[in-house]
């Protein structure tokens, strides 16, 4: 369904840092770094046919964390959740709600942790047990 995905930040280096770890945990490789015409620049991380882009605002207004909006990365484990929340909170993340663990619900069984990269976006590293 989806193509790609995009953040803005106010610190393209710091986040290129963040996101080079927290992606990595997941297997990502390192972004396409791509400088556009208006001058702004923004990373393209790639893997498993979608892409994660992190970019300058290109009006130059400062970029915003979107209130009620969250970014979910599909992790292979349980332990893969707890790395990709203990990564992002070791560069510069913050980690928020409950603690990294296992959730039961009407949706099923599930391992969630949920953080806020440097510029606030919400994002959750998710696990469903089979």
């Amino acid at each position: 369904m989806f193509n790609h995905i995009m953040v803005g930040t106010n610190d393209i280096e710091r986040s290129k840092l963040f996101y080079d770890a927290v992606l990595g945990v997941l297997g990502a490789g390192q972004p396409l770094r791509n400088q556009a015409d208006t001058g702004h620049t923004r990373l393209f991380y790639r893997h498993d046919g979608g892409t994660f882009c992190v970019s300058e605002p290109i009006n130059g207004e400062p970029a915003t964390a979107a209130n009620g909006s969250t970014i979910g990365f599909k992790c292979r484990s349980a332990e893969e959740v707890r790395t990709f929340h203990d990564v992002a909170v070791a560069h510069g993340g913050t980690s928020i709600e409950a603690p990294p663990g296992l959730r039961t619900s009407t949706l099923g069984a599930m391992h969630l942790a949920y953080v806020r990269d440097p510029d606030g976006n919400k994002l959750c590293a998710i696990h469903r047990d089979s």
